[in-house]
């Protein structure tokens, strides 16, 4: 079986198929989190996550406008990433679906801002929303890191559109 790998033109590409190659990268899985001015907690997930720089510490997260957390995590003052474990696709799952309390029942602390910020993941970033630049559909938020934690568990891993758990290569296992 021979597989196709001539290039494609992504002009006008079906979106399904761009999906697809990009879905080839492997990414982490987070829950971005922030409060809003009158309290309230919001949270999604995302695996459009990086760091940015060391000096100063800037990390980079994605939005898609049409999202209806947009205008919240636009006026936050800070946001926390949560980085998610092997164990929690569930946790993924939830903040990833509509809800009218997505913290309920969910084990979390607030930190700065009162931004909330979940219990027993394997990393925690909690940064002052610095700025956003247009990205398209989505709009890019840069974070400056004031506070971190973080476990050393295995994370939670996406690719291909499907969870996967991480594994030491076992050619470079020790």
């Amino acid at each position: 079986m021979s597989l196709d790998l001539s290039l494609r033109t992504a002009q006008g590409c079906d979106p399904r198929d761009l999906r697809g190659v990009l879905g080839q990268f492997a990414t982490g899985v987070t829950v971005i989190t922030t409060c809003t001015a009158d309290g309230r907690k919001v949270g999604m997930t995302a695996n459009s996550f990086s760091s940015v720089s060391l000096e100063p510490a800037l990390v980079l997260w994605s939005l898609a406008r049409s999202a209806p957390s947009l205008a919240d995590f636009s006026a936050a003052s800070h946001f926390a990433i949560n980085v998610l474990g092997a164990g929690q696709h569930g946790l993924s799952r939830h903040f990833s679906r509509p809800a009218s309390d997505k913290f309920a029942g969910v084990a979390h602390a607030s930190g700065t801002a009162g931004v909330p910020l979940l219990d027993d993941v394997v990393a925690t970033l909690v940064c002052r929303n610095v700025t956003q630049y247009e990205g398209g559909d989505h709009l890019i938020f840069i974070g400056e890191i004031e506070h971190y934690r973080y476990s050393g568990a295995e994370p939670l891993v996406f690719h291909a559109g499907q969870y996967r758990i991480a594994a030491a290569h076992p050619e470079l296992a020790q």
